[in-house]
């Protein structure tokens, strides 16, 4: 019951992307054993791949069930050290196991074909995929943005009174910069990869103010709650990361959202005679189509402008957020309120937790 109990508060804390919150967590028997059904079906596929189209069939399934082999003899030996069954999933996963995961598939094409240049892709690939796998599972990032987009809808569908206040100023800043033609000649000739770099350091921008703020909140959050001990370092940063992804979600969610209603307001009232003189150079027309008895054009020069005034409304709204008291109070003040509540049973589990270790004890002897 006490074990129970405590996996109750550990899948709570991972539902809400705050897995380093549990005690004793570790990447060999949390985060890869966690990933193993993935992992392993990865290495069949690489395994497969290093058949040689040149060999009989029966020398192609020799190479395939060596190489299984390879991969299940260890891990059952291991299981079976461990009191497991030999084909279950190992409970942990250490280096032997991850080791096998990186150098067989490596070892086939050397022993088939002797092709040294593959097998050190396929060895650094396998290297790169359990890092992925590590910060994926290990910060659960899934349940993260799983977390961030529930409730970023919340929070812009019960806001919307706020955001029509924050709104309107943002629109009327971006609009003089809409129908500026010196906008227009700017990025009539741009090409998309320098709107994109444009674009990407205005979001950058942002969202690196975003990051330098997020360690004050965090010591705000665990100021305010009975959390039990202080958070380690790494506990903190997995709080950040949760306040981060949400708030850049949404700032990301007004960029996209202001973008999108310049093309939409552009490809009403900016006909190809208007562009043009703005441009200076004919437009690249994409699609011209009637709405409602309007005709709509949509150019490429309206894509960009509206793209780079997408990105620059993304980052005015995080500086905004940030600083201005009334849209805290509104806006990351009902996002942190769930996490206030994770923190507070933080300290509920640590004391369950403590009091387990002596029952533990009790019924080991």
């Amino acid at each position: 019951m006490p074990s129970a109990d405590l996996s109750a508060y550990e899948r709570r804390f991972r539902r809400a992307g705050l897995p380093l919150l549990i005690e004793d967590y570790s990447a060999t028997e949390d985060i890869f054993t966690r990933a193993v059904p993935v992992l392993a079906f990865l290495f069949l596929i690489q395994v497969v791949n290093g058949i040689n189209v040149d060999w009989p069939l029966w020398a192609n399934v020799v190479v395939l069930v060596v190489g299984v082999v390879l991969l299940l003899a260890p891990v059952g030996m291991l299981n079976r050290r461990r009191g497991q069954r030999f084909f279950s999933l190992p409970a942990r996963v250490g280096p032997l196991e991850l080791a096998a995961f990186v150098l067989v598939p490596a070892a086939l094409p050397l022993i088939i074909g002797a092709r040294m240049g593959e097998a050190v892709d396929i060895a650094v690939g396998n290297v790169f995929i359990l890092a992925v796998t590590y910060v994926v599972v290990g910060l659960g990032l899934v349940s993260i943005v799983r977390w961030a987009v529930a409730h970023v809808g919340g929070q812009i569908v019960s806001s919307v009174g706020l955001l029509s206040r924050a709104v309107p100023l943002l629109l009327v800043f971006t609009l003089v910069l809409f129908v500026n033609r010196e906008m227009w000649e700017v990025f009539a000739e741009a090409a998309g990869g320098e709107v994109a770099i444009v674009a990407v350091a205005f979001v950058g921008a942002g969202l690196a103010f975003l990051a330098v703020r997020l360690p004050r909140e965090v010591r705000g959050l665990e100021a305010e709650v009975d959390a039990g001990p202080p958070l380690r370092r790494r506990q903190r940063f997995n709080v950040g990361l949760v306040l981060f992804v949400s708030q850049a979600l949404q700032t990301l969610i007004v960029g996209a959202a202001v973008g999108f209603a310049f093309v939409c307001f552009g490809g009403l009232v900016i006909d190809a005679g208007l562009a043009t003189s703005w441009a200076g150079q004919a437009v690249d027309e994409l699609t011209d189509f009637d709405f409602l008895g309007q005709d709509v054009l949509i150019t490429a020069e309206l894509i960009r402008v509206s793209a780079v005034l997408g990105a620059f409304s993304s980052l005015y709204y995080a500086i905004a957020v940030l600083n201005d008291r009334t849209y805290r109070a509104e806006l990351i003040e009902e996002q942190t309120e769930g996490m206030r509540a994770t923190l507070a049973e933080r300290a509920e589990y640590l004391r369950r937790r403590e009091a387990a270790a002596p029952l533990g004890s009790a019924l080991g002897s």
